[in-house]
């Protein structure tokens, strides 16, 4: 570990804050973006603490609200006429957001529905009435778990779950760890009597820290390394196509904490890397929690399509969801037609059947004239789902309810709606599959989609001289 890694783990305990050591990384990384950040946590675990002490650490002009109890004029300050400008100015107090340069909304989880929808334009754009807040650099909550305890003993009745449209803006999500969660030591240390109601300070040097990295971060911003990038757009292909829907939105905020955990630490760290990606995702805000093994894997492909030693573009391959993306990689990236088989082999493999199938009779013309970089094994598997997909030859069979005379088979009546809407080649070629797997027993859960996925496939070769 080098010095600056060092460093960077050391932060919030020489501020007095613990418990906190391992997402350490991930709290400095929000200062150096300056995205917004959401705690999470049981009453007493520290949330409120950690903020207002990194707002004294940092000497900023800081506001605390609690926004199960503030109303607007609180924190704008009372409105009056502005004659000069034909508008409305709002009276300054010491506890209006106009001068704020960093702002903790607490509790937020517990406003009401018309204050979070005011509250959006000042985590998102750092605007409150339409009225930009120039000086603002920080925008923090905190809120408790959206449902109670599952051992009954603390009742959060009343945090309610966040509009996901505001969640979407935070770029952070902290889970602030409780009693059980503490190491002896951190217990000790949180028990210790002294320092309640102690300014928070350690000698300027996380303020210090906190603007070498924004400066190094800045410098690199608009640049953004390459492995940083396929991290991040890996990653949310993987989780999307887990049926874990992560925004486009999300996808920069998580390259951006990203990018900032490697200026902090000087390089890519895995460890870093997961934790950022585990605190990018703002499904616990409204009680739906993502499993654990999904974030895992879909760390993994990405980690290992970004920045591990090895077959990278294989990687990126298997968690693209679309097929037409996963030929774009195969065309682009693969090193040969050995790896071109290992590819196509893992692909059919893991893909259900109906996907596995397209695929293979989007792609096997091609394959079997040698334009692919597909060996004589994978044309082989290729040429095993989809030769037979060519020449349709067998029975349709099915149940019928009673009293019901003259119908077709369910699936043909879908399948035949999309046929409807296609013309000549495409739709020949899409009555072709569709009647494969009719007699295959293939049910498509989308017909529709995954024909555009076929001719997706179909136009990218003929748009690269491949058909």
């Amino acid at each position: 570990m080098s010095a600056m890694d060092t460093k960077a783990i050391t932060h919030l305990t020489d501020l007095g804050v613990y418990g906190f050591d391992e997402v350490e990384p991930v709290i400095l990384a929000a200062l150096v973006t300056g995205d917004p950040l959401l705690l999470i946590g049981a009453s007493g675990t520290g949330k409120t603490f950690l903020l207002n002490s990194l707002s004294e650490a940092l000497g900023l002009e800081h506001r605390h609200y609690n926004a199960s109890l503030i109303s607007f004029d609180d924190l704008v300050g009372f409105p009056y006429p502005d004659p000069d400008n034909g508008g409305v100015r709002f009276l300054e107090t010491p506890a209006t957001v106009w001068q704020a340069e960093s702002v903790l909304i607490d509790e937020i989880s517990r406003c009401k529905p018309e204050h979070q929808n005011r509250l959006f334009s000042l985590v998102h754009e750092r605007r409150v009435q339409g009225i930009a807040l120039p000086r603002l650099r920080y925008r923090w909550a905190a809120m408790n778990p959206c449902t109670p305890d599952q051992d009954g003993s603390e009742d959060y009745a009343g945090s309610e779950p966040l509009d996901p449209a505001l969640a979407d803006r935070f770029g952070l999500f902290v889970n602030a760890v409780d009693w059980d969660g503490l190491s002896e030591n951190a217990r000790r240390l949180v028990a210790s009597p002294g320092g309640e109601g102690r300014i928070a300070t350690d000698g300027g040097s996380l303020r210090s820290a906190v603007a070498a990295w924004r400066d190094a971060f800045a410098a690199q911003v608009d640049d953004c390394p390459d492995a940083t990038l396929t991290y991040a757009t890996t990653a949310v292909s993987a989780l999307n196509s887990a049926k874990v829907r992560v925004s486009p939105r999300r996808s920069r905020l998580l390259a951006r904490s990203l990018l900032a955990a490697d200026v902090i630490a000087g390089r890519p760290v895995e460890k870093n890397y997961r934790q950022v990606l585990e605190c990018s995702l703002p499904h616990a805000c409204w009680g739906a929690g993502v499993a654990a093994e999904v974030v895992a894997a879909a760390h993994r492909v990405a980690w290992d399509s970004a920045l591990a030693v090895g077959h990278r573009w294989l990687h990126a391959l298997m968690a693209e969801p679309l097929l037409v993306r996963k030929l774009e990689i195969l065309l682009d990236r693969c090193p040969g037609k050995d790896a071109g088989s290992q590819a196509v082999a893992q692909v059919l493999a893991s893909e259900p059947g109906p996907r596995a199938a397209a695929f293979a009779f989007a792609i096997y013309p091609a394959a079997a004239q040698g334009v692919l970089p597909v060996g004589a094994e994978g044309i082989n598997d290729l040429g095993k789902i989809a030769i037979p997909l060519y020449s349709v030859n067998g029975e349709i069979r099915w149940q019928e309810r009673r009293n019901e005379n003259g119908t077709r088979h369910p699936d043909f009546v879908r399948y035949a709606k999309v046929l409807a809407t296609l013309k000549d080649g495409r739709a020949e070629r899409a009555r072709q599959f569709f009647d494969a797997c009719l007699v295959g027993k293939w049910a498509v859960d989308k017909p529709a989609n995954l024909e555009a996925e076929i001719d997706a496939c179909v136009s990218l070769l003929k748009a690269r001289g491949l058909s």
